[in-house]
């Protein structure tokens, strides 16, 4: 019965065809002789069995697990900071994008000294490769420019199936700007200290003078009493120029929003350094849109701003005997005023330090001009703090552009 059910499809086909034969007219007789041949061959033909061979089993060697240095450089090419993974021979096997702009490319499996031949780095590389121990040292590159990194070699090791692989992570941290604020820390302590201390030894001169040899001499003494008013004096504005920048410094993150109409405002500057003008032999010249120039600002820093840009092209550019105050408003432009001098200029290479507290381009000349070293300071904390850039163009011999971009 299980072989009916089985085959039932087989038995249907073969009386429906014995059906079909009797309908064209053929033999009864010869029909059922053919029709019991197909039953008997579906019910009781049986299919040969095939006995499968037995197959010795074949053995296979274990796989080893997969490295992981996928994982990790996968983990380390999102990193800003420069670092490379380097094999148990020194060889670098990876390096992010921040490693490749630092140092340049480094073709993989190259020794880590075909990039940084730096000792120091060097040996400190095959230290941590041979006591496996974290290490890290400070390296400076020169080129293309001086950049200082604290740089730190570690193991990484991983365990698997039995299976040990070690690799050494090799990080640049850009310590740079930490050399360099602290550089100017320190510098603006000994020039501030040096700034004070010759006035006030000036006055400590002076005074022991009348007290003594001079204490009768009418005219040494107004002569000295003279020199001892322009070193206070002197004293006076450091002391006034550091007590702003220190308030500047306090307020740098805090945006102005009065709106300052510039047109008037260089005006009114102008007018106030005539006196001094005249005094160096200089014009004054201002080229001025007409209607509103309105910025964003405070009016008392902006006015400080322009007064210093405009008295330092009078004392120092008085050979050009002009200086020209140009304010352009152009459609889909930024505001710009130019202050433009015809002195004899600054070199280049001391264009990039102008707004450095102290910094002078010749100190002789500044003092003479009863500079301080501070007032470009002064000018790029105001603009900082305005979102304001001011952009130095100058060329020796030709003159000089300070422009002030809102």
């Amino acid at each position: 019965m299980a072989r009916i059910r089985r085959e039932r499809p087989v038995l249907l086909a073969a009386i429906l065809s014995a059906l079909a034969a009797l309908a064209a007219g053929m033999n009864k007789w010869v029909v059922l002789v053919l029709l019991l041949v197909m039953i008997f061959t579906a019910l009781f033909n049986e299919a040969p069995v095939l006995k499968a061979e037995p197959v010795e089993p074949v053995e296979t060697e274990p796989k080893a697990p997969p490295s992981r240095l996928p994982e990790v450089s996968a983990t380390l090419a999102g990193l800003d900071i420069p670092v490379m993974v380097l094999s148990d021979d020194a060889s670098v096997l990876f390096q992010n994008r921040a490693a490749e702009k630092a140092f340049g490319e480094v073709a993989l499996g190259a020794h880590i000294s075909a990039r940084l031949r730096s000792p120091g780095v060097l040996d400190m590389v095959r230290e941590t490769i041979a006591t496996n121990a974290p290490n890290q040292i400070e390296h400076s590159e020169r080129l293309p420019s001086e950049r200082v990194y604290i740089v730190r070699s570690a193991p990484v090791e991983f365990q698997a199936e039995g299976q040990r692989e070690r690799f050494f992570i090799l990080s640049f941290r850009d310590i740079s700007e930490v050399r360099r604020i602290d550089r100017m820390r320190s510098d603006f302590v000994a020039n501030a200290s040096h700034e004070l201390r010759t006035p006030l030894a000036s006055l400590r001169g002076f005074i022991e003078t009348i007290q003594g040899p001079a204490k009768n001499d009418q005219k040494a003494q107004a002569q000295f009493l003279g020199i001892m008013f322009d070193q206070t004096t002197r004293m006076s504005r450091l002391v006034d120029d550091l007590l702003s920048l220190s308030r500047l410094e306090l307020k740098s993150h805090i945006a102005p929003d009065e709106k300052v109409d510039l047109v008037p405002l260089l005006g009114h500057v102008r007018d106030s350094l005539v006196p001094l003008a005249k005094d160096v032999g200089v014009d004054i010249n201002l080229h001025l849109p007409e209607g509103k120039v309105e910025v964003l600002g405070d009016r008392d820093e902006l006015v400080q701003v322009f007064e210093n840009l405009m008295e330092n092209a009078c004392k120092y550019g008085q050979e050009g005997k002009t200086v020209d105050v140009w304010l352009r408003n152009d459609a889909g432009q930024p505001v710009e005023v130019s202050i433009v001098d015809k002195g004899p200029g600054i070199p280049a290479e001391h264009v990039p330090r102008l707004t450095e507290r102290f910094y002078r381009v010749s100190i002789e000349d500044s003092r003479s001009k009863k500079g301080t070293g501070l007032g470009l300071a002064i000018v790029k904390h105001i603009l900082t703090r305005h979102r304001a850039r001011l952009i130095v163009k100058s060329e020796v011999g030709k003159g000089t552009d300070f422009t002030v971009r809102f």
